[in-house]
């Protein structure tokens, strides 16, 4: 007769845990952890987010990828600093481009949804805590 062991998981990760594991992430994965961990937030804050509102709220906190943000600004930099080649020139003008198509999508998100909402865009950010995006 043979018997079947039960696989015990250990209990749930502590925060510091967590933040260990997340930290040997690749940037984009982080990217993505955090973006879901936002969602896990707002189902908790609000026990029921319908579809439209949880694809908004998902390309609202998506943000450019880190790797493309740091290339930018280091970019601005050099340009600033008048050291800039002809080549970094041209991949500046293209990450504005991508920046800017970014900043586009990011607003019409928010405005979709603070008019699914019925409240100002203001507003809309206040409650959840947005800033617009700054350099960091």
């Amino acid at each position: 007769m043979s018997t079947v062991h039960e696989v015990q998981s250990p209990g749930p990760a502590s925060v510091e845990e967590l933040l260990k594991a997340a930290d040997q992430l690749p940037t984009d994965q982080l990217e993505t952890f955090v973006t879901q961990a936002l969602l896990l937030r707002a189902r908790r804050r609000i026990p029921y987010v319908p579809q439209k509102e949880a694809e908004l709220l998902l390309k609202i906190h998506e943000g450019l990828p880190e790797e493309t943000r740091a290339r930018y600004y280091a970019l601005i930099d050099k340009r600033d600093e008048e050291t800039l080649t002809p080549a970094e020139y041209e991949e500046l003008l293209r990450l504005t481009d991508e920046a800017e198509e970014w900043n586009v999508r990011w607003i019409e998100a928010l405005t979709q949804l603070a008019q699914l909402r019925q409240i100002s865009l203001s507003d809309l950010m206040d409650n959840l805590g947005i800033r617009p995006p700054t350099r960091e």
